[in-house]
């Protein structure tokens, strides 16, 4: 009998690929979500470059983001020299690429802003450019940032992003967390309004100083937010932690930020905060 010698399924079939058809598929159509693992057709990201499924933002330039956030964006402090202040070998040459490659000239986008009507500072802080890290000029844009704020008596709206203190700067990159929040206590104790939005990945000495010195703290849905990173934090526990552990959903939920908004809301968001901050400091 033959009944069973015709190799009907396909693991006893030979299948040859159609390598054809392969080269015409374009590099790039499909994007997995690092946060659930969603995989989905590039395209579905749309303008805000979220997960469909979970929500998450995917990381994004500064210019990207004023795009979609501001109304009107006039850029400044954009001739603050770079400097190599330890003389790191390849990082004048490194600075350069991040340049090239962001369209920036330093790890934050500054300028003077209208969000639905509302005049603001806004700083943005840029991926593309060595991880957002901070550094001496960094650091010197966002002082001038607050002061101008100051003098001008506006609010300051904040994103932030960064893997934290700049190490082809060394002592100077921890300097600037003491310079910024400096700039930021004058800013506060004049009166006026300051807004951060933490996004996917907050850390480091960012974390510890202006990200977390505002009056209204937002994060972006499943943003990675903390100091040190799970590794170390392991390394020096003797003990895994959570997977959830430094989330937006955690920080909220153990009372360390006030909201979680989604990209696609936080343009109406932020307009209504500035909005009741002036209102408020109108009536007195």
């Amino acid at each position: 009998m033959k009944l069973y010698e015709n190799k009907s399924r396909i693991s006893e079939q030979h299948v040859k690929a159609d390598h054809q058809a392969m080269d015409r598929v374009p590099d790039g159509l499909w994007i997995t979500c690092p946060k659930c693992h969603q995989v989905f057709l590039r395209e579905k990201l749309g303008k805000f470059r979220t997960c469909p499924e979970c929500g998450y933002g995917f990381r994004t330039s500064a210019r990207q983001r004023v795009e979609w956030l501001a109304d009107d964006f006039k850029e400044i402090l954009t001739d603050i020299e770079e400097s190599n202040p330890i003389d790191f070998e390849g990082f004048d040459k490194k600075i350069k690429q991040c340049r090239e490659k962001s369209g920036i000239d330093e790890s934050v986008l500054t300028g003077i802003a209208e969000i639905q009507h509302e005049k603001c500072a806004l700083a943005v802080m840029d991926p593309d450019f060595i991880m957002g890290s901070l550094g001496s000029v960094t650091g010197e844009k966002l002082t001038r940032l607050f002061e101008m704020a100051t003098q001008k008596r506006l609010p300051v709206v904040l994103f932030a992003l960064s893997g934290g203190a700049r190490m082809q700067e060394g002592i100077y990159s921890l300097m600037q967390m003491q310079k910024v929040t400096q700039a930021v206590m004058e800013h506060s104790s004049a009166g006026l309004f300051y807004l951060t939005v933490l996004t996917d990945p907050t850390t480091g000495g960012v974390t510890a100083s202006f990200a977390n010195q505002s009056d209204i703290i937002l994060a972006e849905p499943k943003a990675l937010i903390g100091f040190a990173g799970r590794r170390v934090i392991e390394q020096t526990m003797h003990q895994k932690i959570a997977d959830d552990l430094q989330s937006a959903e955690t920080l909220m939920k153990n009372g360390l930020i006030d909201d979680i908004v989604p990209r696609d809301r936080q343009k109406q968001v932020i307009a209504k905060l500035l909005r009741l901050n002036r209102t408020e400091a109108a009536n007195g």
